[in-house]
């Protein structure tokens, strides 16, 4: 199995405008598809790539245009200065979880495995999804389940994990599936647990928040004229992304100067949504849920 197939891949690359001799971006280099069709648009420019998983260093390419951090693309202002870049040319982020984390038992992203509920998109964050179903009070994992995962009787769910951890701690993939099989809707059970699982996947990693700061710091650090292209895999991130690009701000709301003249950061390169093909479709599955949206910046 590949580390990871990179959706849209000719899309993005495309929407990326890339400039032989410019300074790009990969917020999620992963199994390094994306980076290495940069790469080959690139000429003498420069090629930073982020991403917070280990297990990603094993798929650096051993290219001298090529920086690879073991960071936080929610920190990528603060690096890209530590390394005497204050600017780019395009910035490129798939914001979803690779093939190899769902892939692996003992990374505990899949409910398909009775695996520890672990998660982390880092091993070095110290909580883990097993934590938070242990500490959490029913309100607070209510919270998560409702606003991460837009899960039908999220209170039900909550409260037959609290029940359960009063006799034992709910630690594994099946544990926790068990636990709530009752309440899954005829017909649903995938679809429950995935949206279940999305939920603690991203309260465990702050995916929303680190999306925020990635996203207001790449307006600051794009050039004018410079790409920014996000592929989205739930309504979550992609309400997020929509508003930013549209608006400059995550409300959606675009503010207007004194003559009423739309105060806008970014030009919408899409204004419909890019979705995989048929064929794509075909080849990865996985695929499916993938939303690429290009912006480019005015000022």
């Amino acid at each position: 199995m590949a580390y990871h197939i990179p959706a849209l891949l000719d899309e993005s690359i495309d929407g990326l405008n890339i400039r032989p001799g410019g300074i790009y971006v990969d917020a999620t280099f992963g199994g390094g598809g994306h980076s290495s069709a940069i790469l080959k648009k690139l000429g003498n420019g420069k090629l930073i790539a982020f991403d917070t998983d280990e297990d990603a260093v094993r798929n650096v390419i051993d290219d001298e245009r090529l920086i690879f951090l073991n960071q936080n693309f929610r920190f990528l202002k603060n690096n890209l200065r530590y390394l005497g870049i204050n600017h780019a040319d395009g910035i490129l982020a798939d914001l979803g979880v690779s093939f190899h984390q769902f892939d692996e038992p003992s990374r505990g992203f899949s409910f398909r495995d009775n695996s520890i509920l672990d998660m982390r998109m880092s091993r070095n964050s110290p909580v883990k999804a097993a934590d938070l179903l242990y500490t959490l009070d029913e309100e607070e994992l209510a919270g998560i389940f409702s606003s991460y995962g837009e899960l039908p009787a999220a209170r039900k769910v909550a409260g037959a994990i609290v029940r359960l951890r009063e006799k034992e701690p709910v630690t594994t993939a099946t544990a926790l599936v068990d636990c709530i099989g009752h309440l899954i809707p005829p017909g649903r059970r995938n679809k429950y647990l995935a949206q279940l699982f999305q939920a603690l996947r991203i309260a465990v990693n702050d995916e929303l928040g680190a999306l925020r700061d990635f996203l207001q710091q790449a307006a600051e650090v794009l050039v004018k004229g410079g790409r920014l292209v996000i592929i989205t895999y739930h309504s979550l991130e992609d309400r997020l992304v929509k508003n930013f690009m549209r608006a400059g701000n995550f409300s959606g709301m675009v503010d207007k100067d004194f003559y009423g003249k739309p105060l806008t950061i970014f030009r919408q390169v899409n204004r419909k949504i890019i979705t995989p093909s048929e064929d794509e479709m075909e080849r990865n599955s996985r695929c499916r849920s993938a939303r690429l949206r290009i912006a480019e910046k005015l000022v």
